[in-house]
């Protein structure tokens, strides 16, 4: 059973995993050195204790201490509880959902270890807002997509605000980073899967056209929001492929249209 142990100093060493949540360039450099990232809510934290993050301790608000009782019995890590401004002077924000924890990151996959077994793949290009890397793990995990092949420019998955939009869906979908890029597409390519770069682009094929979900074997590439994939991304395509539009609409923000395009690539799978 972890200890309940109440901190009425914010600068209490005890809550450094906390401490400026809201200073991104701080937390991306901070967290992934140090090998932690913050699960916020209670969902969340419960969604990633199943999906096997160790729990490195917890920040509650004493309202939420009966809520979690049952992941405070199971976890043998400190939990500290706090009063509201308390954790707003520490985290920098008022946490409106009053619980924290701060969870163990664990050694990503390799690309080769995802490849052998997935069907469908995502591939993600500098996609550096973490709002959009959220909602894209959101529709990857409702949609059925296997797995999630990052750019070495990508944001970081389990940064707070990808983890809070995904709704803990970053945990159900394993990804790795590619090391080299576009080089390492090349693997994806060895692997047997068929490289279709989505882009809004009118030379490309219509997703209805190329009916990806009749494909063995897919890895579907999003570039970043406005800029989209770049040229030599779209050069190592083996398919340039869009989503019709209608009304003079030239695109959708890449969360919407990339859980367009996870449909078409999944629909007339197996769902077993």
């Amino acid at each position: 059973m972890a200890d309940l142990i109440t901190v009425e100093d914010p600068d209490d060493p005890r809550l450094r995993d906390y401490t400026g949540l809201t200073d991104v360039e701080l937390r991306r450099r901070r967290e992934p050195a140090e090998g932690l990232f913050i699960a916020e809510g209670e969902k969340v934290i419960r969604r990633a204790g199943d999906a096997g993050y160790a729990m490195r301790s917890m920040l509650l608000s004493a309202k939420w201490v009966d809520a979690m009782r049952d992941v405070i019995d199971e976890a043998p890590a400190p939990v500290y509880v706090v009063a509201p401004e308390l954790a707003e002077r520490v985290t920098g924000y008022h946490v409106h959902r009053g619980a924290l924890a701060s969870m163990q990151r664990k050694p990503l996959p390799t690309p080769d270890g995802l490849l052998r077994t997935a069907r469908s793949v995502v591939v993600m290009e500098s996609v550096n807002d973490h709002t959009n890397i959220g909602a894209i793990f959101r529709s990857a995990a409702a949609l059925g997509m296997d797995a999630v092949l990052l750019s070495p420019d990508c944001a970081d998955p389990l940064y707070r605000r990808s983890v809070k939009v995904s709704m803990g869906a970053v945990f159900a979908v394993p990804y790795a980073r590619l090391d080299t890029w576009p080089q390492d597409l090349r693997q994806v390519r060895e692997a047997g899967f068929t490289l279709l770069a989505l882009t809004p682009d009118e030379r490309a094929r219509s997703l209805d056209e190329v009916a990806p979900h009749t494909l063995d074997r897919v890895a579907l590439m999003l570039g970043a929001e406005g800029d989209g994939l770049s040229t030599r991304a779209l050069d190592a395509a083996d398919a340039w492929v869009r989503i019709p539009m209608s009304h003079g609409v030239d695109s959708l923000n890449v969360g919407a249209a990339a859980a367009v395009a996870f449909y078409a690539v999944a629909t007339g799978r197996p769902t077993a």
